[in-house]
């Protein structure tokens, strides 16, 4: 078999790099870091059913749906007609985990080659997984990519504080674009460094919109990470969320980057093998909890807005049900999240999941009945997504979650 097409240190300036988008507020951010080290990238949005149509066309139905999803939008770009298929490449993340985000990158280079074989699929990880390719993360890239994560989970948060209560129609989307154009321009210039002040500054604009005071049910979304954060892969859940009265409220992306951390330290503990790695990850996340703490700081004493969950107290409570040592998939931290919204009077959680998941079934409805029996008010329900799963059966569902939330 050939060998795949490879990124080339030429492409940085005649390709351009299409990214499915998971998380629309950090990827943005993500695609401006890059840009100034001469990568030119573009988020691809598209949620025709056509996505799901070249997905099924070109990856087996029993494998998970976000891999069926992200092929099937980097297909349908490449076929659209709006791309030089010889000017274009795709970039897909890699955990280095037994799951999704480390398997189907094969899929996708097996689909891609038998139509557009000069197209070279990118992969983006920390993992060492592919060493033969000109993109490259540089330790000074890797911090701001941290930052981004940061900055992104701010602006998520308060976002999804604000938007459900603003008295004026989109000042809240208001507020956000204008946070995300000026963190975009301190990405460029330093500024990002300066974390408190730009905290606080953050903190101080989203306290100015004018709210309604009328609570509203707050609901949860916990999952696998491709489901949890993307519109398209969730059926735009934040959005019918508010459009149904209520406040939806997202674990932080960097729960998901910390419990990967973890997960590797945990791993050499448990199998008695450290290596340089193991050092490099332990004191890479004690990097990023201090980062985190001064965030909880300056949010707890701006006084307005929740905190993000400290990880250390996610870590204790997913010790209550399940071992940290469960860690295909999202592993233990879809419990300890379950458990920790319960905890912070978020009691009705929405568990969104790829159909066929297996091990994300396991910890999630595996779990939830031990949750419910430690916070009988909590309001558990799984929502299955796949090709097959209607939209209209998915919103049911929540609706009647919701009734039962308003019975409550």
């Amino acid at each position: 078999m050939a060998e795949h097409a490879k990124f080339t240190e030429e492409m940085k300036k005649t390709h351009t790099i299409l990214v499915p988008n998971m998380l629309p507020v950090h990827f943005k951010l993500f695609i401006s870091m890059f840009e100034q080290y001469g990568y030119h990238m573009e988020l691809l949005e598209t949620s025709s059913r056509a996505v799901v149509d070249e997905g099924l066309k070109n990856v087996h139905n029993d494998t998970c749906y976000p891999a069926l999803l992200v092929i099937g939008q980097f297909l349908e770009a490449l076929k659209s007609g709006r791309y030089d298929v010889n000017r274009v490449a795709l970039l897909i993340t890699q955990t280095g985990g037994g799951c999704r985000a480390s398997n189907y990158i094969h899929l996708l280079r097996k689909a891609v080659e038998r139509e557009f074989p000069q197209v070279p699929v990118i992969s983006l990880n920390f993992s060492g997984l592919e060493k033969d390719s000109a993109f490259k993360v540089t330790p000074p890239m890797f911090l701001k990519l941290l930052y981004g994560v940061l900055y992104g989970d701010l602006l998520m948060s308060l976002y999804n504080q604000c938007k459900p209560y603003e008295l004026e129609r989109d000042a809240t989307d208001r507020c956000l674009a204008k946070w995300q154009k000026r963190l975009e321009e301190s990405f460029a210039n330093g500024g990002y460094l300066h974390t408190g002040r730009n905290y606080r500054a953050i903190l101080e604009d989203f306290a100015k919109l004018e709210r309604s005071k009328v609570k509203k049910i707050r609901v949860g979304i916990v999952g696998e990470i491709y489901v949890k954060y993307s519109p398209l892969a969730n059926n735009d859940l934040e959005k019918f969320l508010l459009s149904e009265g209520c406040e939806p409220v997202v674990p932080a992306l960097l729960e998901f980057v910390m419990y990967c951390a973890a997960g590797t330290v945990v791993d050499a503990k448990l199998y008695d093998h450290t290596t340089n790695m193991t050092r490099l990850y332990r004191l890479g996340y004690k990097l990023i909890y201090s980062r985190l703490k001064q965030q909880i700081r300056i949010v707890k004493q701006h006084g307005v807005f929740d905190p993000p969950h400290d990880f250390e107290e996610v870590r204790r409570a997913a010790d209550e049900y399940i071992s940290q040592g469960v860690s295909m998939g999202e592993g233990w931290l879809i419990p300890a999240e379950m458990a920790m919204l319960a905890k912070s009077g978020t009691k009705n959680i929405i568990c969104a999941q790829p159909f066929g998941c297996l091990p994300n079934h396991i910890v999630a409805k595996g779990m939830s009945r031990a949750i419910k029996q430690k916070h009988p008010d909590a309001n558990i329900v799984a929502i299955d997504y796949d090709p097959g799963a209607t939209r209209v059966n998915q919103e049911n569902r929540i609706k009647l979650m919701l009734s039962n939330a308003k019975q409550g």
